[in-house]
């Protein structure tokens, strides 16, 4: 076991674990934010994505101690980031307004995509949703209802 501390949504937390573990657990089971989620534990599905330093990142596959003194952000911190904020805020009460998610499962790591997307492109084409959405499964197929809550933000912001 090894003592190291993370910045996770802009607070600092002392993690003792062993330095083999996933990012994604010690997120869920030791700092206790269950929106990022296991789905395949070999970084396929996104549902485990957070950000890193601003970049979506599979957190199944980072070693959470390799993490020391970098910035992460789960789904509960991404409305109060403050780069992303605003359009994540957008992106959320569109997801809700739209009911896009069914299990919810994977909309997390969907919501954090999407977010990264439009604070890039607040217009991007049908190219380049595809191309940023395209590495995201969802389990119940609501691939175009997502695509359908990004071009309703893209047209909210913009």
């Amino acid at each position: 076991m090894t003592t190291f501390k993370l910045t996770i949504n802009g607070r600092d937390h002392p993690v003792d674990a062993d330095e083999s573990i996933p990012l994604l657990w010690v997120i869920r089971d030791t700092i206790g934010f269950t929106g990022t989620k296991y789905g395949c534990g070999m970084a396929l599905c996104g549902s485990c994505t957070v950000l890193v330093d601003g970049e979506p990142s599979r957190s199944c596959q980072l070693m959470a101690s390799s993490m020391v003194g970098k910035k992460i952000t789960t789904i509960e911190g991404l409305a109060q980031d403050p780069a992303l904020g605003q359009v994540a805020k957008k992106v959320q009460q569109v997801w809700n307004e739209k009911s896009v998610g069914q299990c919810g499962y994977c909309q997390s790591g969907q919501i954090i995509a999407a977010t990264k997307l439009l604070s890039l492109n607040p217009k991007p084409t049908e190219d380049q949703i595809n191309l940023a959405m395209d590495s995201y499964l969802c389990r119940c197929g609501t691939y175009m209802d997502i695509r359908r809550a990004i071009r309703t933000v893209a047209e909210e912001l913009g």
